[in-house]
């Protein structure tokens, strides 16, 4: 058989051969350009806007931190009242801090202290992204700095994020009772549903094995994280967690993604359906209205009060 494989006499395994080396070169070709799609898709373009923090009302302080394997990261503390909770702000895929900046003066305005900081490979912070899957030790390093200072309650954190943000705002809170409440703007279940999402939109989603191939590549690329489980596994753990699921319906995937993970948390938990979605894009009036959302809902549930700083 292996003979008249190499050396074909008969129409059928000629036939075969042609076949078997047709696959072979479709899978080779699949496999290459999967594997460039995600190179570009792990390492997105960096954005990191020039800004004069001296400048910049709030009167913001550069906060270092370090995250455990990988280094020092830097963050913007922006003060509120003493000894009132912090409010961390996770960016989204291709985004950065200084895109937040006018949700964290809203923050700010009702007396909260907030935290903002970028993620790896975004801003000036090189590497990979793994749209959670190790961010999540970058956001208990941030929580862990800020609950080290004397001048906020370290027992009350609350958390708003974007995409990547909100994915690594759930993973951390399922296992970190000091955060208290939750704002998940375009949430996803699993790493792997970006991957397909970010594939799909380069228009080469359609081609066979090219989505399967990619989320493969991702999961070799995070070995040893790869096997974290969706957040819906661990949806039990934030019962009594006050959560806003935001879902944008000019981005169909991702609205489909956060109505099926608010589906499954438990409460208290509310749902949000807005037209458009990424706070940086919007106009001046939708980014008020999304805001003042926001704010109301952090002041409902973790109002800038109570236990004072020592």
């Amino acid at each position: 058989m292996l003979f008249e494989l190499r050396y074909p006499t008969r129409w059928y395994t000629k036939l075969l051969s042609v076949i078997l080396v047709l696959a072979f070169f479709t899978v080779l070709a699949t496999a290459t350009i999967a594997g460039y799609l995600l190179y570009r898709i792990v390492k997105p373009q960096r954005t990191s806007p020039e800004i004069n923090m001296d400048s910049f009302p709030g009167r913001p302080d550069a906060v270092n931190f370090i995250v455990p394997g990988t280094g020092q990261r830097e963050g913007w503390f922006f003060p509120g009242l003493r000894g009132a909770p912090v409010i961390l702000l996770c960016h989204g895929y291709q985004s950065s801090r200084g895109e937040l900046l006018t949700l964290v003066s809203a923050l700010q305005d009702h007396q909260y202290n907030v935290f903002v900081f970028d993620f790896s490979a975004h801003g000036k912070n090189p590497g990979k992204t793994s749209f959670g899957l190790r961010e999540t030790a970058e956001l208990r390093a941030a929580i862990d700095s800020m609950a080290q200072r004397n001048d906020v309650d370290a027992t009350r954190f609350g958390i708003w994020g974007y995409n990547l943000g909100a994915y690594t705002a759930t993973s951390v809170a399922e296992n970190d009772k000091r955060i208290r409440a939750l704002v998940l703007d375009s949430i996803y279940d699993d790493p792997s549903q970006m991957i397909k999402l970010q594939v799909e939109r380069t228009g080469l989603g359609g081609f066979p094995l090219m989505v399967k191939s990619a989320q493969i590549g991702f999961g070799w690329l995070n070995s040893k994280v790869r096997n974290a489980p969706p957040l819906s596994k661990g949806a039990a753990k934030l019962a009594g967690v006050p959560k806003l699921f935001i879902e944008a319906t000019d981005d169909p995937q991702l609205a489909d993604y956060t109505r099926e993970l608010f589906l499954n948390m438990p409460g208290p938990r509310e749902q949000v359906i807005i037209p458009h979605g990424n706070l940086a894009s919007l106009d001046e009036e939708d980014r008020r209205d999304y805001e003042n959302r926001v704010v109301g809902f952090f002041l409902l549930n973790m109002p800038p009060t109570g236990k004072p700083a020592s």
